[in-house]
């Protein structure tokens, strides 16, 4: 059956992907290794695009990238230029962005904890990769750069829904690297020029996000812990909420984001999230309810809780009428049905059983 709420949600970026294939382009996408980066990859290879493709793999992996080779048909692949590069070297990214359009700029060392814990090189990695990823791109002449920044910018503004143009006091030293992207990305759109778009990331979750690592986001770190028979750990009292978003949703944000023609939505700042609210302990009991519906045998379980974690905020709600307004952003997946697609892909890909 024909799911017409979902249709007319996706009609806008159904157009955008329809001129795309009519007018392939040159891509650059960085930490192409990475969940939402290997995303992006595969969503432009079913578009026919070119893309160049980067990674160290400090934190991304191969097993990504052999999977979206593995969805996309050969002549597609064939279109992934891929370079084992470091954004760190400016060297590197001026090669990355030889003969590029369009970038989408994913490289970063994300994880609040992380940080805290190694606050110079997320620095590095961060403020001074950002900065000679723009500065090659507008040596190359890049006409558009697309940048992944953060919820976390928010910081200690309580007022909910998070509205783009007031923020608070960053919390972590991540949350200040992603506001210093947003202060370079305007700085290059003043002083050289340079288009740029950065999007604000709300809890983005789904296919192919690591389940493994120290640093492992909410949603795998569960899903993966209750598939192995893992105790799950909940930070707080369990009504801290997150506006969790998709991932169909982050992609559509970026190829609305770096395809845009309208003059006001570039060198803007935006949301991307659903405007949903959802607390850990919902959280985890739909994903436990979602386990067993896949006849994964769960004994009673319960979560175990501990203290908050050290520069989590409370609350996060975005505000996304700004997207949707001058990008034509409309979400094609709410929650439950991201959570869904998430745990058929989990089951399938690390059920230890």
């Amino acid at each position: 059956m024909v799911d017409c709420k979902r249709e007319q949600r996706m009609n806008k970026f159904t157009e955008v992907c329809q001129q795309l294939q009519a007018n392939p382009r040159r891509w650059l996408v960085t930490g192409v290794a990475g969940f939402i980066g290997s995303n992006l990859l595969e969503a432009l290879l079913n578009l026919d695009q070119t893309v160049v493709a980067i990674d160290n793999f400090s934190t991304g992996h191969r097993r990504n990238l052999e999977q979206v080779r593995d969805s996309v048909t050969a002549r597609q692949w064939q279109r992934c230029l891929f370079h084992e590069m470091d954004i760190r070297n400016f060297e590197d990214c001026q090669r990355a962005c030889n003969g590029v359009d369009l970038v989408l700029h994913q490289a970063a060392l994300g994880s609040v904890p992380r940080s805290i814990a190694d606050p110079i090189t997320t620095n590095q990695v961060n403020v001074d990769g950002f900065l000679n990823m723009l500065l090659a791109a507008h040596k190359a002449g890049v006409k558009r750069f697309v940048y992944a920044v953060s919820s976390s910018v928010y910081g200690d503004n309580p007022a909910l829904p998070k509205v783009e143009d007031k923020i608070g006091r960053p919390l972590s030293p991540y949350a200040v690297s992603k506001y210093v992207n947003e202060l370079y990305a305007g700085v290059f759109a003043h002083s050289y020029g340079l288009e740029s778009i950065g999007l604000r990331y709300f809890n983005v979750f789904g296919r192919r996000q690591d389940s493994h690592s120290a640093y492992a986001a909410v949603i795998p770190e569960w899903i993966g812990a209750l598939l192995s028979g893992k105790p799950v750990y909940i930070n707080g009292d369990g009504e801290t909420s997150r506006d969790f978003c998709f991932i169909d949703n982050c992609v559509q944000a970026n190829l609305l984001a770096a395809t845009t023609g309208h003059p006001a939505a570039i060198n803007q700042t935006y949301n991307v999230a659903l405007n949903q609210r959802t607390t850990l302990n919902t959280l985890f009991s739909s994903i436990l309810a979602g386990l067993r519906k896949r006849g994964v045998e769960l004994n009673e379980i319960q979560p175990t809780y501990r203290d908050f974690r050290p520069g989590d905020v409370r609350h996060s709600l975005a505000d996304i009428s700004k997207a949707q307004e001058l990008l034509g952003y409309q979400p094609t997946h709410r929650f439950d049905e991201g959570l869904e697609e998430s745990i058929d892909w989990y089951v399938a890909h690390i059920h230890s059983g």
